[in-house]
């Protein structure tokens, strides 16, 4: 299978090296939680300019539903394949241990986009 979008191996090579570095224990094979939550840059439309320039307007969003920021099944796939050992992740042995997703897409303010990923063994 070949990804349409040019970002999805940067992404993936991305979230590799983040698994390998944050966990270095054997890959989990348990069934798992996965929560995802990514994090946008906010354009500068969403704020106010003159002499309340760096501030919010009223109307800005908290969620992200550009088609810039992408499908969030698709970056969902591009993660957990990142979290995989078959393709070089540390956390799970494969991505088919998820029982349970959870995900969202927000803008941030002052914090570096990125996504944050929690996984939790499930009993």
């Amino acid at each position: 299978m070949v990804e349409a979008s040019k970002k999805v191996r940067p992404w993936r090579t991305d979230v590799i090296a983040a698994s390998q570095l944050s966990y270095k224990d054997v890959p989990l094979c348990r069934p798992v939680a996965i929560e995802l939550t990514f994090y946008f840059p906010r354009p500068k439309s969403h704020f106010r300019t003159g002499k309340f320039a760096g501030m919010l307007k009223e109307n800005a969003p908290l969620w992200t539903t550009s088609n810039a920021d992408g499908d969030l099944d698709k970056l969902c796939r591009a993660t957990l394949d990142g979290l995989s050992h078959k393709t070089g992740g540390m956390i799970l042995i494969d991505d088919s241990i998820c029982a349970r997703l959870t995900a969202e897409k927000r803008y941030v303010l002052n914090t570096p986009p990125g996504c944050l990923v929690r996984v939790v063994e499930l009993a």
